[in-house]
């Protein structure tokens, strides 16, 4: 980002090259994004993108009545991603998980730009090639991986995107997004606090071992993240 522009937090946006920030600046709003806030909405056009700077979204699939987060989008990236890929809706739920804020664009004036601009649209595909990666690690964990391994890469996913180490979660809403019941989250909580890797308290969990954490996802975490620093070069 060029010296005399705004700061951001967004590292899409902060990896952009000078011509192409100028040419979105005009066009990105500041926003407040309050937890449960709609970004997208199942088979409706997309009307607006949000790069995220702090917080972060779910994405959630609804198959049969029950529903399950297949995605995580924070400060890393943007939604709207249907858009870049060239369609203009998507089967899938997109809201606020975590609460935070962000710059939104018409998705009008983000069509123009890709239009105008190859490296930009590149960019942007290259996020939405690593978020489909994330993706397929969440099918692969969800089919392979044990409760515990599952949830050890969601908290170091949901990390890596706030600040700090404590993240106010109930275990009521991580069955939900890891797709189990209340008690099995339950289960799998105690033994990562077992061995002391997190604690736990009312509707929140400290990570406490974040070395030990990413061992105990048993090789879940770490592949979106590595090919994220191939195509970009760091990470947050």
């Amino acid at each position: 980002m060029s010296t005399d522009s705004p700061a951001t937090s967004n590292s899409i946006l902060n990896r952009l090259s000078k011509a192409d920030l100028d040419m979105l600046q005009p066009d990105l709003r500041a926003v407040n994004l309050p937890a449960r806030m709609q970004l997208e909405r199942p088979n409706q056009p997309i009307d607006k993108a949000y790069f995220l700077e702090s917080g972060f979204a779910s994405v959630v699939a609804n198959g049969t009545g029950e529903s399950i987060e297949v995605g995580i989008i924070g400060r890393e990236g943007v939604t709207a991603l249907p858009v870049v890929m060239a369609t203009d809706r998507s089967p899938q739920e997109t809201y606020m998980q975590s609460p935070g804020s962000g710059l939104e664009m018409d998705i009008a004036d983000l069509r123009r730009h890709l239009d105008a601009s190859s490296s930009l649209r590149r960019h942007l595909l290259h996020f939405a090639h690593v978020y489909l990666v994330q993706m397929a690690q969440t099918c692969l964990a969800s089919g392979r991986s044990k409760l515990e391994e599952r949830l050890a890469r969601w908290l170091l996913m949901a990390q890596d995107r706030l600040d700090g180490d404590e993240m106010a979660l109930t275990h009521e809403f991580l069955g939900y997004m890891l797709g189990v019941r209340r008690p099995g989250v339950t289960v799998a909580i105690k033994l990562l606090e077992s061995k002391g890797l997190i604690t736990s308290g009312r509707s929140k969990i400290v990570v406490v071992d974040r070395g030990g954490l990413k061992a105990a996802t048993n090789g879940a975490y770490g592949i979106p993240e590595a090919e994220y620093r191939r195509l970009f070069g760091s990470i947050w």
